[in-house]
């Protein structure tokens, strides 16, 4: 059976309070005391409850991270990011994942109130999509009141530090290369359009279309929503119509993920019969050398810079909001191109 701080009290003669002094090493305690309290403790293998601290001191030393896929790839290397930095500050991580749902991240924040953690890092789920629930959000935000960054997906008008990523700029420059290759019909997946990182890569599609003058070809504007399935879904409606674009962006791991799934079934081959270049690598198809143009970026360093923007808010709580940018990196392996039937 687990020992209490009563039963430690009991067995060194002393109260509880001077147990507690012992254990959180704060308050006079004379050295006798503390070396008799010291050794029960000791012979007893006594842990004190983490969340027993927290709740004597207000505050525990614990970071809560709210991701909305816990399945992608991008946020296991973001953890993987944050994981680093909290080991090298002596501090205790707990994360929970949404699945994109309103209802669950709900609970997370109120799991987060509950632990008492130091620190939030947090990602919205893909619902914020209106000023109703966008505000109650912020409210949500603003009574848990401890130090947060917002993490790839962020709020309108944030008070709240964040880390995000070049969006409308990388989906411009990947749209681009597509236009330098020669290709004339150029299709994207979209993200989802409820979301601003989905509108913003858009933007930066049909921007890049305009200032080449290149016209934009709606029947090969896929509408999508960030996930393989939908994607997969949208891929196998043009294969079957036979009316495939002559290159196609997709807009993250996922879309790229889906589109892949259903050019292999029909033996489609990128660089080959159509060029695709996506937003986000994806690292299983480079140990299967599998050659898919992509735009990356640092998903671990992205986890690093939030973990450290929120230990220099416990530093400085009233320093200025900081917004850090992630850049991005263009990596061509070749299926960027369409050689097959190229006019």
């Amino acid at each position: 059976m687990r020992l209490t701080i009563n039963d430690i009290a009991k067995k060194a003669n002393v109260s509880k309070s001077t147990v507690s002094r012992v254990l959180n090493n704060s308050g006079y305690v004379n050295q006798e005391t503390r070396e008799k309290v010291e050794k029960v403790i000791k012979e007893n293998a006594y842990y004190p409850s983490a969340q027993a601290r927290s709740l004597s001191k207000r505050e525990s030393n614990t970071v809560g991270v709210i991701i909305p896929e816990a399945d992608n790839l991008f946020f296991v290397e973001v953890l993987r990011g944050i994981s680093e930095v909290v080991d090298e500050s002596d501090m205790t991580l707990i994360f929970c994942n949404t699945n994109n749902n309103l209802r669950k991240e709900k609970r997370a924040l109120d799991t987060i109130i509950m632990q008492r953690v130091k620190g939030l890092i947090f990602t919205p789920v893909n619902d914020h999509s209106n000023d109703e629930t966008e505000h109650k959000l912020k409210q949500k935000l603003r009574a848990i009141n401890i130090p947060t960054v917002l993490l790839d997906r962020g709020v309108e008008n944030s008070e709240w530090d964040g880390v995000f990523f070049e969006n409308y700029k990388s989906a411009y420059k990947a749209t681009e290369i597509l236009i330098n290759e020669g290709h004339k019909k150029i299709g994207v997946i979209t993200g989802d359009l409820n979301l601003k990182i989905g509108r913003d890569r858009y933007q930066g599609f049909l921007d890049a279309l305009k200032d080449h003058n290149m016209p934009v070809l709606e029947k090969y504007v896929y509408v999508g929503d960030f996930t393989v399935e939908k994607a997969y879904e949208i891929s196998k409606e043009f294969l079957e119509n036979n009316d495939l674009p002559e290159a196609i962006l997709t807009s993250n791991n996922r879309t790229t993920l889906g589109l892949l799934k259903a050019l292999n079934e029909k033996k489609v081959i990128p660089g080959k019969d159509i060029a695709v270049i996506g937003i986000d690598s994806i690292e299983v198809l480079d140990i299967l050398d599998y050659k898919i143009s992509c735009v990356t970026r640092d998903a671990v360093e992205m986890g690093r810079v939030a973990m450290r923007l929120l230990l220099e808010r416990f530093d400085n709580p009233k320093k200025e909001r900081q917004n850090y940018i992630m850049p991005f990196k263009i990596n061509l392996k070749g299926s960027e191109k369409r050689v097959r039937n190229k006019k």
